[in-house]
């Protein structure tokens, strides 16, 4: 993402400002909301530990962790402070352990919604953070307030998706594991469940994987799915998602 925001930065420091401020708004709106979404399911199903930790809020001074925060700014991949949970203290820990991991990346598909509303009803275009060449055309031909917006909203939309899908993947500790786990047919769940100890390696080896093979594993599985969200939330042409 760094490399995209001096990529702007060449081309227009303004809209280098509008591109970072929408990185930031996307993760300050999709950790928090993602964070919270899983403290208040986990809250509403009965299981009181999220409460008691001060996660059950919005205020992003609770939900944002440094690390995953800088890696989100730098990679466009990350986390935030993972909210304590105990599924037993529930009336199902099965169900409760499935439904509320799910909630987090089910969050941040609502904010891709909201976001790309405006662009689904054709009131804003699509502006592709990764498009130069328009970034380029705009610098010369001089900014309107809609180009902003379209910026701005896109890239929200985009970083939502990411962080969502992202979450999904099936590799501990993300949540999709924890879905997984918490849906699968109970022989099948328990199985599934004892490769958790293999996910951190796992993960860690797909992330570090594109820098000594060019190809990011992790991304070509993802973008097929994030380009039917952004077709399906802000009516984008899935070649032109990340154009």
């Amino acid at each position: 993402m760094i490399f995209i925001f001096l990529d702007f930065l060449d081309i227009s420091l303004f809209a280098a400002i509008v591109f970072f401020s929408a990185i930031v708004t996307a993760l300050i709106l999709g950790i928090s909301f993602h964070e919270f979404s899983h403290a208040y399911i986990a809250d509403t199903l009965g299981d009181g530990l999220p409460r008691r930790m001060g996660r059950v809020t919005l205020n992003p001074l609770a939900h944002l962790e440094p690390m995953g925060t800088l890696l989100m700014l730098i990679v466009g991949i990350g986390w935030g402070r993972p909210v304590p949970v105990n599924p037993y203290n529930t009336r199902n820990p099965k169900f409760a352990l499935g439904t509320t991991a799910a909630a987090g990346p089910l969050s941040n598909f609502v904010v891709a919604a909201v976001a790309g509303l405006p662009m689904k009803l054709d009131i804003v275009p699509w502006t592709s953070p990764f498009d130069k060449f328009r970034a380029s055309l705009l610098a010369a031909n001089g900014w309107q307030l809609d180009d902003y917006l379209s910026i701005y909203l896109s890239a929200i939309v985009l970083f939502s998706l990411l962080l969502g899908v992202f979450n999904l993947l099936p590799i501990a500790p993300l949540d999709g594991f924890k879905v997984a786990v918490g849906f699968l047919p109970s022989g099948l769940s328990e199985q599934f469940a004892q490769l958790e100890r293999y996910g951190p390696i796992i993960l860690i080896t797909l992330l570090v994987l594109p820098f000594f093979t060019g190809t990011f594993v992790l991304f070509e599985i993802m973008e097929p799915v994030i380009k039917l969200l952004a077709n399906l939330f802000a009516g984008i042409p899935e070649g032109d998602v990340f154009v």
